[in-house]
Order: structure tokens, then C-alpha cells, then sequence
């Protein structure tokens, strides 16, 4: 299963390896991702960004990073939002941004099979998914973040908590190719399910200017079968602009790459080809010659804004081109039916023993 590309489409062909170059050159040598060069770094675009690489086959680069992570995690099991030249400038400690690395390790295990990796980052993983499920409120949501003194600011995100949910599932796969048990995690992801499908009111409904609240509980699979696919044709109109992409917020003439990308996974994610191929397409010609992508562009006038060449938006696209024409073994990570025949096949198929997690490699070379 492809793009299946015809000739006048081969512009829309992308280099794995050449994006992969792409963000291996944005990465520091001690394994840490900033948004671009010289730029800021926050946790969850760092996994991002890292997850790209393991695509692209620059899994000893995507190692580093997640070692990096281990190397920066807090003591509570979290990271600082924002980070620039080793200096703290976001002192806040969020929920989504300390458990999306489970994401990151489960996408890298799918590809590369590594059991002492997973081993490895196996602790880094359980202390933030800890860290976020520490904050759950009674009814199912997720408290955003914690201020820099521990204090919660109680206000749950629907993106975030839909990044939760992603998250908390992938480690228990991990878990359980480990042969660990974790029915609290199970408990909290259950109830944390049904707040993000039938709870609107426990979230803030403000953010639903953002296209990632619309697309983000069926990515994560919090909502699936037909009520996502009445979810995403329902505001396809407010957030989707044809030939340019997607909306970053609705009400704003801007078109953002990652969120387009995003919204290839989801369509991918319930099994929507034609709607994801057709949303590729539009990314393909915004892009500088170097390949890697915009972040963003206004419409109808096209001025690229911010001109800023960051790495996790080039490992969307690669996410998105992954899950359209499944080039690695985790090109199914977003897609629903991958999840509900998850324990059936491939769990009991990669389970590590213990001899497998001493006698595996240290990671790949690119």
C-alpha cells in the first residue's frame, strides 16, 4: 500500500534520508534537538523530531537523543518545558511533554527491534508516564502542568490529554514486551478515554480555535469507527483549506505544515486514504530547496511565516509519508486497527526475554 503515485506526481516524492540529514544537522552533540539551529528545545518536539530520525534511518542520532532525555529528566520524572543553550526559559513541567517519550521508545523498538534500547529507556518512560498520571483528576482528565514549586495549574488541554492517552498506551505495549504489569496505567487511560470522548466540558474549550483539538482524540484513538469519521468531516470545512492544508487556528489565514501532516496521520489513523493522499499532495511544493519544510504559510497572499526551519516539522511529514507508504515497521503506530490487533500479534511475536535484552545491541549506525 503506497501513494501509488502517478508521473505527474513524482514532485511529491520525498527523501527520507535527505530529511533525516536534515535533522541530524539541527541535532547538539550531547543528543539534545532544538527547534532549529541556535533555537529552543522543548521535550515533546524533541521526541518528535527524534522519531524522524529513527524513519530515516539515523537510529545511532535518534539513540542520542533519547539518551539525552534520560540524561535531562527531573527527579519527579518530568523536564522543563523550554530549554535554550542549557538555560532554562520555560520553568514550567508539563504532563504531555513528560510522557510523549514513550511514543518516541515504542516507535524506535517497532523499527529497530532493540531490546536492550527498550530496557534502557525503559525507567525514563515509567517515571513520566508516573509523572502525568499523578496529575489525573477524578473524572478521567489529565492537569496540564505543574509550575517550577510542584503547584498543578488545573486546567486539563484536550490535545494534550489526546497526547496522554497516545502516550500511556504505547507504554504499556512497552510494558508489556517487557512482562511488566501496570494496571494503574491501564485504569487511568480507561477513564482518561472516556473523558476525551464524552467530556468536552472537562477541558478547555477556548483551545478549540486550534485544529489539533479537532483532529488530535481520533489520532490518538480516544475516538474511532464512525464517530471519527463524523468528527473529522464535521469541521473539515473550519480548519482545511484546499491546495494549502491546514489551519493552525480557525479564524486565521495560516496554514501550518506539521498540522497538515498530522492530519495525513489521522485520515491514515481510521483508514481514509484517499482524503490522506490527496491532503499530502498539498504539502509537497511547500518546502525550500534544501527539502526541508516550511513551518507555516498565510493565505491567499503565500508568505512563508515564520521562515524559521524547524526539525519536528520535517519529522511530521515523515511520519505522514511512513504512514502512507510504510517504510518502516511502524508506519501502523497511529492506525486503529494496528491497536486493537496489537496483543494478538505483534506484542507476543517481540516479547524480550531476558537473555534477548542482555545480548542485544547497543543501537544501529546510520
Amino acid at each position: 500500500m503506497g501513494l501509488n503515485l502517478s508521473i505527474n506526481d513524482k514532485k511529491s516524492i520525498i527523501s527520507t534520508e535527505k530529511l533525516g540529514a536534515f535533522i541530524a544537522s539541527i541535532q547538539k552533540k550531547n543528543g539534545e534537538i532544538p527547534w532549529s539551529t541556535g533555537g529552543k528545545t522543548d521535550p515533546w518536539d524533541h521526541v518528535e523530531s527524534a522519531m524522524g530520525l529513527s524513519i530515516s534511518g539515523f537510529y545511532a542520532e535518534a539513540v542520542r537523543a533519547y539518551e539525552w532525555l534520560a540524561e535531562s529528566q527531573l527527579p519527579d520524572g518530568s523536564w522543563w518545558s523550554g530549554l535554550q543553550d542549557g538555560r532554562v526559559i520555560d520553568s514550567t513541567k508539563e504532563a504531555n511533554f513528560s510522557s510523549y517519550v514513550a511514543v518516541g521508545v515504542f516507535h524506535h523498538h517497532l523499527i529497530t527491534r532493540d531490546g536492550k534500547f527498550l530496557r534502557s529507556m525503559w525507567p525514563m518512560v515509567a517515571r513520566g508516564i508516573q509523572y502525568a498520571i499523578n496529575m489525573q483528576a477524578p473524572e478521567g482528565e489529565i492537569f496540564w502542568a505543574r509550575n517550577k514549586d510542584g503547584v498543578i495549574d488545573q486546567m486539563a488541554l484536550l490535545t494534550g490529554c489526546s497526547s496522554i492517552h497516545m502516550s500511556i498506551k504505547s507504554a504499556l505495549a512497552i510494558a508489556k514486551i517487557m512482562g511488566k504489569k501496570r494496571p494503574q496505567w491501564e485504569k487511568a487511560n480507561k477513564l482518561l478515554g472516556a473523558a476525551i470522548k464524552n467530556e468536552p466540558d472537562l477541558f478547555n474549550m477556548i483551545k478549540s480555535r486550534f485544529s489539533m483539538d479537532w483532529y488530535y482524540p481520533v489520532l490518538c484513538g480516544a475516538v474511532s469507527g464512525e464517530e471519527a469519521r463524523k468528527r473529522i468531516d464535521k469541521s473539515w470545512g473550519k480548519f482545511v483549506v484546499p491546495e494549502w492544508g491546514v489551519r493552525c487556528v480557525s479564524d486565521r489565514p495560516w496554514v501550518t505544515m506539521a498540522e497538515t501532516a498530522e492530519l495525513v496521520l489521522t485520515l491514515t489513523a481510521i483508514d481514509d486514504l484517499p482524503r490522506a493522499k490527496m491532503v499530502f499532495r498539498w504539502l509537497t511544493d511547500k518546502r525550500y530547496t534544501d527539502g526541508s519544510f516550511w513551518m507555516g504559510v498565510t493565505f491567499p497572499d503565500g508568505v512563508i511565516w515564520p521562515e524559521e526551519k524547524t526539525g519536528w516539522t520535517t519529522a511530521a511529514v515523515l511520519l505522514a509519508w511512513d504512514a502512507l507508504n510504510e517504510i518502516t515497521p511502524a508506519a501502523k503506530l497511529f492506525n486503529h486497527q494496528f491497536w486493537a490487533s496489537l496483543d494478538k500479534s505483534f506484542l507476543r511475536s517481540t516479547k524480550v526475554s531476558r537473555q534477548q535484552l542482555a545480548n542485544s545491541t547497543e543501537g544501529h549506525v546510520s
